[in-house]
């Protein structure tokens, strides 16, 4: 249990991202598509063609699209994709959220299909399959049932001084999809409206707060490749009186070809790869820390 601040600095993130100039535009498009088209098909089209392509870049859309697509086939086609995508020499940070993604579907997903294409990835990859998890997105702890760890995520900021309201939104989604995959078992919900402290105690429920704040993004261009990286501020503090007791610092670094486009995604990927880090690595360990008796 923690009875102090908590400072940590986790080691910078280094995501190689190899574009390939005869289909650069291709897999940027397709991922596009996987990303935030409203159609299941050319969803589903777009995760196959990826998974054709071969192209590493699409590694952290596919996890994004296992966890939280519709779609139960494109969901089946990321597991698939992500099988042949993660190879022995896929970055470290990038293997473990693959392998990360893939387990909880593999244990939790709503669809048989998805469960074993999820499996068979595992396998693919070289990593044994674990036993389903009985605590699933499905059925987390509810505010019905006493007991349990509510925990509020905060709106993020951006000091980033361009595109702030769209890196706000962007991390505060990535949080709260982070938070659903590696602790399925705390509540980010609350009936109604945020509880208050006395709704919390009528529950048993340990209240958190989750904030953080984009503090720089940069690009460096060399030629036609260019080097983004960003820096992140997170924070934990109790609900809801929000008193700090631990504060997060974390960096990555991502090339990309230097075209504005890519420049744009690889800067949303150093993002949402530094938030998922902190939460996945730090926070999440620290709340359950701190909440225990």
């Amino acid at each position: 249990m923690l009875a102090r601040s908590l400072a940590v600095a986790i080691a910078v993130l280094a995501i190689a991202v190899h574009a390939a100039p005869a289909y650069a535009d291709n897999v940027t498009t397709l991922i596009d598509q996987l990303k935030s088209d409203d159609s299941d098909k050319v969803r589903l089209s777009a995760a196959i063609n990826l998974a054709k392509l071969g192209d590493p870049r699409a590694i952290l859309t596919m996890v994004t699209a296992l966890g939280n697509d519709s779609s139960a086939s494109v969901r089946s086609a990321c597991a698939v994709g992500l099988s042949k995508l993660v190879t022995g020499a896929t970055d470290a940070s990038r293997k473990r959220l693959a392998i990360d993604a893939l387990k909880k579907a593999a244990s939790s997903d709503d669809s048989d299909s998805v469960q074993g294409q999820a499996q068979k990835a595992l396998t693919a990859i070289g990593v044994a399959v674990t036993p389903s998890n009985p605590t699933s997105p499905s059925n987390p702890t509810s505010p019905g049932a006493s007991g349990g760890i509510y925990v509020n995520i905060g709106p993020m900021s951006s000091k980033a001084g361009t595109n702030d309201a769209k890196f706000q939104a962007l991390m505060a989604k990535t949080a709260q999809q982070t938070m659903s995959k590696v602790a399925s078992n705390m509540m980010t919900t609350w009936p109604g409206s945020p509880p208050s402290k006395a709704a919390l105690t009528a529950k048993g429920v340990a209240g958190f707060f989750v904030d953080g704040t984009l503090n720089e993004v940069k690009i460096k261009e060399s030629g036609s490749s260019s080097t983004i990286s960003c820096k992140v501020n997170m924070l934990i503090a109790s609900f809801p009186d929000k008193s700090m007791f631990g504060f997060l610092n974390g960096g990555a670094s991502v090339q990309a070809s230097a075209s504005p486009r890519d420049e744009a995604m690889a800067t949303e990927d150093c993002i949402s790869a530094v938030v998922e880090d902190l939460i996945t690595k730090k926070i999440v360990p620290t709340i359950k820390s701190k909440a225990s008796p």
